[in-house]
Protein backbone atom coordinates (compact mmCIF):
# COMPACT_ATOMS: atom_id res chain seq x y z
CA UNK A 1 0.00 0.00 0.00
CA UNK A 2 2.79 2.53 0.84
CA UNK A 3 4.25 1.61 -2.39
CA UNK A 4 0.94 2.55 -4.58
CA UNK A 5 0.45 6.09 -2.55
CA UNK A 6 4.09 6.57 -3.68
CA UNK A 7 3.31 6.52 -7.00
CA UNK A 8 0.07 8.54 -6.72
CA UNK A 9 -2.62 6.23 -7.05
CA UNK A 10 -5.90 6.88 -5.47
CA UNK A 11 -8.23 4.34 -6.97
CA UNK A 12 -8.43 1.37 -8.88
CA UNK A 13 -9.48 1.16 -12.92
CA UNK A 14 -12.14 -0.88 -13.80
CA UNK A 15 -10.19 -3.57 -14.65
CA UNK A 16 -8.44 -3.65 -10.77
CA UNK A 17 -11.42 -3.07 -9.46
CA UNK A 18 -12.94 -6.39 -10.73
CA UNK A 19 -9.78 -8.48 -11.25
CA UNK A 20 -7.94 -7.67 -7.74
CA UNK A 21 -10.32 -9.35 -6.04
CA UNK A 22 -10.12 -12.84 -8.12
CA UNK A 23 -7.00 -13.12 -8.16
CA UNK A 24 -6.11 -12.97 -4.72
CA UNK A 25 -9.26 -15.65 -4.22
CA UNK A 26 -6.71 -17.66 -6.65
CA UNK A 27 -9.23 -17.60 -9.56
CA UNK A 28 -7.89 -18.85 -12.79
CA UNK A 29 -8.72 -15.57 -14.70
CA UNK A 30 -9.78 -14.76 -18.25
CA UNK A 31 -9.59 -10.57 -18.69
CA UNK A 32 -9.95 -8.69 -21.83
CA UNK A 33 -9.35 -4.96 -21.34
CA UNK A 34 -8.31 -2.27 -23.89
CA UNK A 35 -4.39 -1.41 -23.72
CA UNK A 36 -4.00 1.52 -21.41
CA UNK A 37 -6.31 0.15 -18.48
CA UNK A 38 -3.61 -0.35 -15.64
CA UNK A 39 -3.99 -4.40 -16.47
CA UNK A 40 -0.64 -4.88 -15.31
CA UNK A 41 -1.23 -3.97 -11.77
CA UNK A 42 -4.72 -6.03 -11.86
CA UNK A 43 -2.51 -9.04 -11.60
CA UNK A 44 1.18 -7.42 -10.13
CA UNK A 45 -0.63 -5.88 -7.01
CA UNK A 46 -2.12 -9.51 -5.86
CA UNK A 47 0.86 -11.30 -7.35
CA UNK A 48 2.96 -9.38 -4.41
CA UNK A 49 0.30 -10.05 -1.70
CA UNK A 50 0.36 -13.22 -2.21
CA UNK A 51 3.53 -13.73 -1.92
CA UNK A 52 4.11 -11.39 1.00
CA UNK A 53 3.62 -13.79 3.62
CA UNK A 54 6.48 -16.13 2.07
CA UNK A 55 8.98 -13.06 1.54
CA UNK A 56 12.70 -13.71 3.06
CA UNK A 57 15.59 -11.75 3.42
CA UNK A 58 17.88 -14.57 2.99
CA UNK A 59 20.79 -14.37 0.78
CA UNK A 60 20.36 -18.05 0.28
CA UNK A 61 18.66 -18.50 -3.60
CA UNK A 62 16.54 -21.67 -2.51
CA UNK A 63 14.73 -19.18 -0.30
CA UNK A 64 13.93 -17.43 -3.59
CA UNK A 65 12.39 -19.88 -6.21
CA UNK A 66 10.49 -18.76 -8.89
CA UNK A 67 6.90 -18.66 -7.71
CA UNK A 68 5.71 -16.47 -10.23
CA UNK A 69 6.05 -17.12 -14.23
CA UNK A 70 4.65 -13.55 -16.46
CA UNK A 71 4.84 -14.03 -20.36
CA UNK A 72 4.76 -11.10 -22.42
CA UNK A 73 5.33 -10.96 -26.44
CA UNK A 74 7.78 -8.29 -26.86
CA UNK A 75 11.16 -6.95 -24.81
CA UNK A 76 9.44 -3.76 -24.33
CA UNK A 77 6.37 -4.75 -22.93
CA UNK A 78 8.74 -7.35 -20.50
CA UNK A 79 10.67 -4.13 -19.39
CA UNK A 80 7.65 -2.61 -18.23
CA UNK A 81 6.00 -5.20 -16.44
CA UNK A 82 9.04 -5.79 -14.72
CA UNK A 83 10.07 -2.84 -13.74
CA UNK A 84 5.85 -2.63 -12.74
CA UNK A 85 6.85 -5.29 -10.17
CA UNK A 86 10.12 -3.63 -9.15
CA UNK A 87 8.61 -0.15 -8.16
CA UNK A 88 5.06 -1.97 -6.55
CA UNK A 89 7.19 -4.61 -4.20
CA UNK A 90 10.25 -2.04 -3.35
CA UNK A 91 9.04 -2.36 0.18
CA UNK A 92 8.60 -5.84 0.03
CA UNK A 93 12.10 -8.81 0.65
CA UNK A 94 10.87 -10.17 -3.05
CA UNK A 95 13.01 -10.79 -6.09
CA UNK A 96 11.70 -10.28 -9.76
CA UNK A 97 13.79 -9.83 -12.83
CA UNK A 98 13.67 -9.94 -16.64
CA UNK A 99 14.94 -12.46 -19.87
CA UNK A 100 14.59 -11.48 -22.99
CA UNK A 101 16.55 -11.71 -26.29
CA UNK A 102 18.80 -9.24 -28.19
CA UNK A 103 20.99 -9.51 -25.19
CA UNK A 104 23.79 -11.58 -23.60
CA UNK A 105 22.93 -13.89 -21.38
CA UNK A 106 25.21 -13.80 -18.70
CA UNK A 107 24.14 -11.24 -16.55
CA UNK A 108 20.69 -12.88 -16.97
CA UNK A 109 21.78 -16.14 -15.93
CA UNK A 110 23.80 -14.32 -12.71
CA UNK A 111 20.48 -12.95 -12.17
CA UNK A 112 18.43 -16.46 -11.91
CA UNK A 113 21.23 -17.78 -10.01
CA UNK A 114 21.10 -14.92 -7.19
CA UNK A 115 16.88 -16.34 -6.71
CA UNK A 116 13.76 -14.28 -7.86
CA UNK A 117 10.30 -14.63 -7.12
CA UNK A 118 8.94 -13.02 -9.71
CA UNK A 119 10.32 -14.03 -13.36
CA UNK A 120 9.42 -11.71 -16.55
CA UNK A 121 9.78 -13.58 -19.78
CA UNK A 122 9.58 -13.33 -23.56
CA UNK A 123 9.28 -17.17 -24.41
CA UNK A 124 12.07 -17.50 -26.79
CA UNK A 125 14.77 -16.68 -24.18
CA UNK A 126 13.12 -18.40 -21.56
CA UNK A 127 13.20 -22.12 -23.72
CA UNK A 128 17.14 -20.60 -24.36
CA UNK A 129 17.53 -21.01 -20.28
CA UNK A 130 15.25 -24.16 -20.38
CA UNK A 131 17.58 -25.54 -22.63
CA UNK A 132 20.68 -24.16 -20.46
CA UNK A 133 19.15 -25.50 -17.44
CA UNK A 134 19.58 -21.74 -15.58
CA UNK A 135 15.86 -21.79 -14.83
CA UNK A 136 13.34 -24.14 -12.19
CA UNK A 137 9.87 -23.90 -12.41
CA UNK A 138 8.91 -26.73 -9.99
CA UNK A 139 7.71 -24.00 -7.86
CA UNK A 140 5.68 -22.19 -9.85
CA UNK A 141 2.33 -21.55 -8.85
CA UNK A 142 1.20 -18.48 -11.27
CA UNK A 143 1.40 -18.15 -14.35
CA UNK A 144 0.55 -15.16 -16.32
CA UNK A 145 -0.16 -14.42 -20.58
CA UNK A 146 0.24 -11.20 -21.44
CA UNK A 147 -1.35 -9.53 -24.49
CA UNK A 148 -2.42 -13.10 -25.52
CA UNK A 149 -3.39 -12.28 -28.89
CA UNK A 150 -0.18 -10.73 -29.50
CA UNK A 151 2.24 -14.01 -28.59
CA UNK A 152 -0.46 -15.71 -30.80
CA UNK A 153 -0.24 -13.38 -33.70
CA UNK A 154 3.42 -13.22 -33.58
CA UNK A 155 3.81 -17.19 -33.58
CA UNK A 156 4.64 -18.24 -29.98
CA UNK A 157 1.76 -20.39 -29.38
CA UNK A 158 4.17 -23.72 -29.85
CA UNK A 159 7.15 -21.90 -27.44
CA UNK A 160 4.16 -21.13 -24.91
CA UNK A 161 3.07 -24.44 -24.93
CA UNK A 162 6.17 -26.20 -24.54
CA UNK A 163 6.74 -23.60 -21.56
CA UNK A 164 3.50 -24.73 -20.29
CA UNK A 165 4.33 -28.46 -19.93
CA UNK A 166 6.88 -27.93 -17.91
CA UNK A 167 5.41 -26.21 -15.25
CA UNK A 168 3.67 -28.03 -12.29
CA UNK A 169 0.16 -28.71 -12.84
CA UNK A 170 -1.33 -27.19 -10.06
CA UNK A 171 -0.89 -23.80 -10.22
CA UNK A 172 -3.20 -20.67 -10.77
CA UNK A 173 -3.48 -19.45 -14.52
CA UNK A 174 -4.18 -15.35 -15.54
CA UNK A 175 -4.91 -14.58 -19.35
CA UNK A 176 -4.65 -10.97 -20.41
CA UNK A 177 -5.65 -10.00 -23.82
CA UNK A 178 -6.82 -6.71 -25.63
CA UNK A 179 -9.03 -9.50 -27.79
CA UNK A 180 -10.27 -12.68 -27.78
CA UNK A 181 -10.30 -14.51 -31.13
CA UNK A 182 -11.42 -18.04 -31.92
CA UNK A 183 -7.26 -19.49 -30.91
CA UNK A 184 -7.15 -17.72 -27.91
CA UNK A 185 -10.55 -19.38 -26.55
CA UNK A 186 -9.49 -22.67 -27.15
CA UNK A 187 -6.09 -21.99 -25.45
CA UNK A 188 -8.26 -20.67 -22.54
CA UNK A 189 -10.54 -23.76 -22.60
CA UNK A 190 -6.98 -26.07 -22.52
CA UNK A 191 -5.18 -24.11 -19.83
CA UNK A 192 -7.68 -22.27 -17.73
CA UNK A 193 -9.47 -24.27 -14.95
CA UNK A 194 -13.72 -22.84 -14.14
CA UNK A 195 -12.00 -19.15 -14.67
CA UNK A 196 -13.65 -16.31 -13.60
CA UNK A 197 -14.10 -14.12 -17.04
CA UNK A 198 -13.88 -10.26 -17.28
CA UNK A 199 -14.29 -7.78 -20.06
CA UNK A 200 -13.79 -4.03 -19.78
CA UNK A 201 -14.06 -3.03 -22.94
CA UNK A 202 -16.52 -3.91 -25.83
CA UNK A 203 -14.57 -6.24 -28.50
CA UNK A 204 -11.89 -4.76 -29.71
CA UNK A 205 -13.20 -1.60 -29.04
CA UNK A 206 -11.17 1.79 -29.86
CA UNK A 207 -10.56 3.86 -26.81
CA UNK A 208 -13.62 6.58 -26.00
CA UNK A 209 -10.77 9.18 -25.48
CA UNK A 210 -9.20 9.04 -29.16
CA UNK A 211 -9.97 11.63 -31.91
CA UNK A 212 -9.96 10.29 -35.19
CA UNK A 213 -8.84 11.78 -38.53
CA UNK A 214 -7.98 11.17 -41.76
CA UNK A 215 -5.85 12.89 -44.29
CA UNK A 216 -6.43 11.78 -48.00
CA UNK A 217 -2.65 12.05 -49.88
CA UNK A 218 -1.42 11.47 -52.58
CA UNK A 219 1.28 8.50 -51.91
CA UNK A 220 4.37 10.55 -53.00
CA UNK A 221 3.21 13.42 -50.97
CA UNK A 222 2.71 11.74 -47.62
CA UNK A 223 6.35 12.10 -46.49
CA UNK A 224 5.70 15.98 -47.09
CA UNK A 225 2.02 16.13 -45.33
CA UNK A 226 3.67 14.17 -42.46
CA UNK A 227 6.42 16.83 -41.77
CA UNK A 228 3.79 19.54 -42.91
CA UNK A 229 1.57 18.62 -39.69
CA UNK A 230 4.40 17.65 -37.54
CA UNK A 231 5.90 21.44 -37.87
CA UNK A 232 2.92 23.76 -38.36
CA UNK A 233 0.90 22.26 -35.68
CA UNK A 234 3.68 22.27 -33.30
CA UNK A 235 3.75 18.77 -32.36
CA UNK A 236 6.48 17.95 -30.05
CA UNK A 237 5.93 13.88 -28.91
CA UNK A 238 4.52 11.64 -32.09
CA UNK A 239 4.56 7.98 -32.49
CA UNK A 240 4.17 7.06 -35.91
CA UNK A 241 3.74 3.80 -37.07
CA UNK A 242 5.62 1.96 -40.67
CA UNK A 243 4.18 -1.60 -42.47
CA UNK A 244 8.30 -2.20 -42.77
CA UNK A 245 11.32 -1.63 -41.35
CA UNK A 246 13.35 -0.51 -43.91
CA UNK A 247 10.64 2.49 -44.58
CA UNK A 248 10.77 3.22 -40.84
CA UNK A 249 14.42 4.47 -41.41
CA UNK A 250 13.54 5.66 -44.52
CA UNK A 251 10.97 8.04 -42.97
CA UNK A 252 13.26 9.08 -39.76
CA UNK A 253 16.31 9.97 -41.93
CA UNK A 254 13.77 12.12 -44.09
CA UNK A 255 12.46 13.70 -41.23
CA UNK A 256 15.68 14.79 -40.06
CA UNK A 257 16.26 16.26 -43.69
CA UNK A 258 13.60 18.59 -42.64
CA UNK A 259 14.85 19.34 -39.70
CA UNK A 260 12.49 17.34 -37.17
CA UNK A 261 14.18 15.12 -34.24
CA UNK A 262 12.86 11.60 -35.25
CA UNK A 263 14.95 8.43 -34.45
CA UNK A 264 13.43 4.88 -35.30
CA UNK A 265 12.39 1.56 -33.67
CA UNK A 266 12.10 -1.66 -35.19
CA UNK A 267 13.16 -5.78 -34.79
CA UNK A 268 16.38 -5.55 -36.81
CA UNK A 269 17.86 -3.07 -34.07
CA UNK A 270 19.60 -4.10 -30.96
CA UNK A 271 18.07 -4.41 -27.94
CA UNK A 272 20.31 -1.39 -26.41
CA UNK A 273 19.67 0.52 -29.57
CA UNK A 274 15.13 0.45 -29.23
CA UNK A 275 16.04 1.36 -24.98
CA UNK A 276 18.02 4.25 -26.05
CA UNK A 277 15.50 5.26 -28.64
CA UNK A 278 12.59 5.17 -26.18
CA UNK A 279 14.66 6.67 -23.77
CA UNK A 280 15.02 9.15 -25.82
CA UNK A 281 11.45 9.69 -26.77
CA UNK A 282 10.09 9.71 -23.30
CA UNK A 283 12.62 12.23 -22.26
CA UNK A 284 11.62 14.86 -24.86
CA UNK A 285 14.66 14.50 -26.89
CA UNK A 286 12.82 13.11 -30.09
CA UNK A 287 9.84 14.81 -31.08
CA UNK A 288 9.33 12.02 -33.27
CA UNK A 289 9.68 8.40 -32.72
CA UNK A 290 8.95 6.21 -35.96
CA UNK A 291 7.67 2.19 -34.99
CA UNK A 292 7.14 -0.76 -36.95
CA UNK A 293 4.40 -2.59 -35.02
CA UNK A 294 6.88 -4.35 -32.82
CA UNK A 295 6.10 -1.24 -30.86
CA UNK A 296 2.20 -0.97 -31.08
CA UNK A 297 1.87 -2.87 -28.15
CA UNK A 298 3.64 -2.81 -24.78
CA UNK A 299 4.48 0.85 -25.04
CA UNK A 300 3.50 2.80 -22.17
CA UNK A 301 4.50 6.26 -22.61
CA UNK A 302 2.61 8.56 -20.44
CA UNK A 303 0.45 11.24 -21.91
CA UNK A 304 1.33 10.61 -25.32
CA UNK A 305 -0.82 12.68 -27.67
CA UNK A 306 -0.87 11.80 -31.04
CA UNK A 307 -0.43 8.50 -32.91
CA UNK A 308 -0.09 8.43 -36.06
CA UNK A 309 -0.11 6.29 -38.96
CA UNK A 310 2.12 6.86 -41.75
CA UNK A 311 1.37 3.30 -43.78
CA UNK A 312 -2.47 2.34 -42.90
CA UNK A 313 -2.63 -1.28 -40.75
CA UNK A 314 -4.03 -4.23 -43.21
CA UNK A 315 -5.32 -5.68 -39.97
CA UNK A 316 -7.90 -3.10 -38.25
CA UNK A 317 -6.84 -4.93 -34.62
CA UNK A 318 -3.47 -3.42 -35.41
CA UNK A 319 -4.99 -0.55 -36.01
CA UNK A 320 -6.60 -0.64 -32.59
CA UNK A 321 -3.43 -1.46 -30.66
CA UNK A 322 -1.28 1.38 -32.23
CA UNK A 323 -4.11 3.80 -31.21
CA UNK A 324 -4.29 2.29 -27.87
CA UNK A 325 -0.90 3.87 -27.26
CA UNK A 326 -2.99 7.17 -27.04
CA UNK A 327 -6.06 8.42 -24.85
CA UNK A 328 -4.48 6.10 -22.19
CA UNK A 329 -5.45 6.05 -18.27
CA UNK A 330 -8.12 8.57 -19.20
CA UNK A 331 -6.61 11.03 -21.12
CA UNK A 332 -7.12 12.54 -24.65
CA UNK A 333 -5.62 11.54 -27.87
CA UNK A 334 -5.25 11.97 -31.42
CA UNK A 335 -5.22 9.50 -34.09
CA UNK A 336 -4.35 10.36 -37.31
CA UNK A 337 -4.15 8.30 -40.68
CA UNK A 338 -2.55 9.24 -43.60
CA UNK A 339 -4.73 7.43 -46.40
CA UNK A 340 -3.37 7.30 -50.35
CA UNK A 341 -6.42 5.91 -52.51
CA UNK A 342 -5.22 2.55 -52.83
CA UNK A 343 -5.97 1.89 -49.04
CA UNK A 344 -9.40 1.78 -49.69
CA UNK A 345 -10.20 -1.67 -48.34
CA UNK A 346 -8.18 -1.83 -45.12
CA UNK A 347 -10.24 1.87 -44.11
CA UNK A 348 -13.66 0.23 -44.30
CA UNK A 349 -12.32 -2.79 -42.62
CA UNK A 350 -11.29 -0.34 -39.48
CA UNK A 351 -14.50 1.67 -39.60
CA UNK A 352 -16.41 -1.36 -39.45
CA UNK A 353 -14.52 -2.94 -36.25
CA UNK A 354 -14.80 0.29 -34.63
CA UNK A 355 -17.89 0.77 -35.61
CA UNK A 356 -17.29 4.77 -36.43
CA UNK A 357 -16.82 6.83 -39.31
CA UNK A 358 -13.56 8.19 -39.36
CA UNK A 359 -13.38 12.09 -40.28
CA UNK A 360 -12.22 13.16 -43.40
CA UNK A 361 -10.43 16.19 -43.39
CA UNK A 362 -8.18 17.24 -46.77
CA UNK A 363 -5.23 19.30 -46.18
CA UNK A 364 -4.73 22.09 -49.48
CA UNK A 365 -1.84 21.15 -51.87
CA UNK A 366 -1.31 17.74 -49.95
CA UNK A 367 -4.32 15.34 -51.90
CA UNK A 368 -4.83 13.57 -54.81
CA UNK A 369 -6.83 14.46 -57.96
CA UNK A 370 -9.96 16.13 -57.22
CA UNK A 371 -12.28 12.99 -59.01
CA UNK A 372 -10.46 10.80 -56.49
CA UNK A 373 -11.03 12.96 -53.36
CA UNK A 374 -14.38 13.32 -54.19
CA UNK A 375 -14.30 9.28 -53.68
CA UNK A 376 -12.38 9.33 -50.68
CA UNK A 377 -14.12 11.57 -48.75
CA UNK A 378 -17.57 9.22 -48.99
CA UNK A 379 -18.66 11.30 -51.73
CA UNK A 380 -20.02 9.17 -54.01
CA UNK A 381 -21.05 5.18 -54.13
CA UNK A 382 -18.61 2.64 -55.09
CA UNK A 383 -18.26 1.46 -58.53
CA UNK A 384 -16.82 -1.22 -60.32
CA UNK A 385 -13.92 -0.19 -62.56
CA UNK A 386 -14.37 -1.13 -65.94
CA UNK A 387 -12.43 -3.69 -67.43
CA UNK A 388 -9.46 -3.22 -69.77
CA UNK A 389 -10.20 -3.67 -73.65
CA UNK A 390 -8.80 -7.14 -75.31
CA UNK A 391 -6.48 -7.06 -78.16
CA UNK A 392 -8.25 -5.47 -81.15
CA UNK A 393 -10.51 -4.24 -79.16
CA UNK A 394 -11.50 -0.44 -79.60
CA UNK A 395 -11.10 1.09 -76.49
CA UNK A 396 -14.31 2.89 -75.42
CA UNK A 397 -14.14 5.99 -73.99
CA UNK A 398 -15.23 6.80 -70.53
CA UNK A 399 -18.31 8.89 -69.79
CA UNK A 400 -18.02 12.97 -68.73
CA UNK A 401 -19.42 13.11 -65.45
CA UNK A 402 -18.43 14.48 -62.38
CA UNK A 403 -16.48 12.69 -59.59
CA UNK A 404 -17.05 9.90 -61.93
CA UNK A 405 -13.93 7.85 -60.06
CA UNK A 406 -14.76 5.04 -57.48
CA UNK A 407 -13.29 5.44 -54.11
CA UNK A 408 -9.84 5.27 -53.24
CA UNK A 409 -9.24 4.96 -57.19
CA UNK A 410 -5.79 5.17 -58.64
CA UNK A 411 -4.66 8.83 -58.50
CA UNK A 412 -5.82 10.45 -61.87
CA UNK A 413 -3.32 10.16 -64.98
CA UNK A 414 -4.42 11.42 -68.31
CA UNK A 415 -5.41 8.81 -70.65
CA UNK A 416 -3.44 10.10 -73.55
CA UNK A 417 -0.14 12.35 -74.56
CA UNK A 418 -1.67 15.65 -76.17
CA UNK A 419 -1.33 15.16 -79.89
CA UNK A 420 1.17 17.29 -81.19
CA UNK A 421 0.71 20.53 -83.70
CA UNK A 422 3.06 19.05 -86.33
CA UNK A 423 0.74 16.07 -86.73
CA UNK A 424 -2.59 16.07 -87.98
CA UNK A 425 -5.22 13.25 -88.13
CA UNK A 426 -6.77 11.93 -90.82
CA UNK A 427 -9.82 13.72 -90.23
CA UNK A 428 -7.83 17.16 -90.59
CA UNK A 429 -7.80 17.48 -94.65
CA UNK A 430 -11.63 16.71 -95.36
CA UNK A 431 -12.64 19.38 -92.81
CA UNK A 432 -10.28 22.03 -94.33
CA UNK A 433 -11.84 21.31 -98.05
CA UNK A 434 -15.15 22.01 -96.21
CA UNK A 435 -14.15 24.73 -94.59
CA UNK A 436 -12.99 26.23 -97.87
CA UNK A 437 -15.51 25.21 -99.95
CA UNK A 438 -17.95 27.16 -97.35
CA UNK A 439 -15.77 30.17 -97.87
CA UNK A 440 -15.96 29.95 -101.58
CA UNK A 441 -20.19 29.63 -101.19
CA UNK A 442 -20.35 26.28 -101.72
CA UNK A 443 -18.31 25.82 -105.12
CA UNK A 444 -17.78 22.49 -105.21
CA UNK A 445 -14.85 20.96 -107.54
CA UNK A 446 -15.88 19.16 -110.62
Amino acid sequence: MQAVTDLGYEKPTPVQEQAIPLVLAGRDLMAGAQTGTGKTAAFALPILQHFAPQASTSTSPARHPVRALVLTPTRELAVQVYESFRDYGKHLPLRSTVVYGGVDMNAQIAELRRGVEVLVATPGRLLDHVQNKTVMFNQVSVLVLDEADRMLDMGFMPDIKRIIALLPAQRQNLLFSATFPDEIRNLARALLKNPAEIQIAARNAAAESVTHVLHPVAREKKRELLSYLIQTRGLKQVLVFCGTRIGANRLAHQLRKDHIHADAIHGDKSQAERELALQDFKGGKTAVLVATDVASRGLDIEGLPQVINFDVPHSPEDYVHRIGRTGRAGLTGEAISLVSPEDQEAVAAIEKLIKKRIERQLVPNFGPSARTVAGMMGDEPRRKPSREPRRGEPRREPEKKPHSDPIFSRPYEPSAAPQQPSQESPQQPRRKQRQVAALLGGFKKP
